[in-house]
């Protein structure tokens, strides 16, 4: 029987104390591959003020001598696995459930292996997620029960990626292109010469993404 993973709550990073917390959006950032909580948490400069944010820290230790955190195996016969991703998401909805169920709402922001995350999670989630930004990451295959939910409901999904990307495949790529315009109201950039990172212009576009939504009435549940 596999232990189901667990999300350290004593390595989250927030933007706001405990006391102002409550009845405010959140917005979880999921790091990417081999790194920690740390490395998203200072990007909170560069996003809207609306929401509370936490900084989350990958359950999983990548074999020796990658450094850092992940939310899933990339190697071996498990790599990519998207019953791997689930059982990651599975892992923050329960941590979301215990320490963020005051929040007003619920939406998720990832890099690479926290991009795919996030939109795992939208996939698990869609009545508790309001939206999902995937940074430099990929739609996991296979279906999910919730992917009918956001056929109907299409919520707002942010996917920027560059075009010198020689990280993520490109099978996974043309996947996601191929299955997120349906079930999302996908807001989609290619970033000339961008390789796997992040740049200005992707900020100021996201800067820009999650201005409008904070802006939209709620429409998903917060977490409970």
């Amino acid at each position: 029987m596999t232990t189901p993973l667990i999300i350290d709550p004593s390595a989250v990073l927030w933007s706001a104390p405990p006391a102002e917390r409550a009845g405010r959006p959140l917005l979880v950032l999921l790091h990417g591959y081999g790194s920690n909580e740390q490395d998203l948490f200072g990007l909170a400069d560069h996003l809207p003020a609306d929401p509370v944010i936490a900084s989350l820290r990958a359950p999983l230790s990548p074999p020796w001598p990658a450094p850092g955190y992940s939310w899933y195996p990339i190697g071996g016969l498990d790599g990519r696995d998207p019953s791997a991703l689930t059982a990651a998401a599975e892992a923050v909805l329960a941590w979301a459930d215990e320490h963020a169920a005051d929040a007003a709402s619920i939406a998720f922001l990832g890099f690479s292996q926290g991009g795919a995350m996030s939109l795992q999670l939208l996939r698990l989630a869609p009545e508790r997620v309001t939206f999902a930004v995937n940074l430099s990451g990929y739609a996991a295959g296979g279906e999910l029960p919730g992917d009918a939910v956001l056929a109907e409901t299409r919520p707002p999904v942010f996917w920027g990626r560059g075009s010198a990307d020689e990280v993520i495949p490109e099978s996974a790529t043309a996947h996601t292109a191929q299955w997120l315009p349906e079930p999302s109201e996908l807001i989609g950039r290619i970033y000339p010469g961008m390789g796997h990172s992040v740049s200005q212009a992707e900020l100021t576009d996201l800067h820009h993404f999650l201005t409008l939504r904070y802006a939209a009435p709620t429409t998903a549940a917060p977490a409970s």
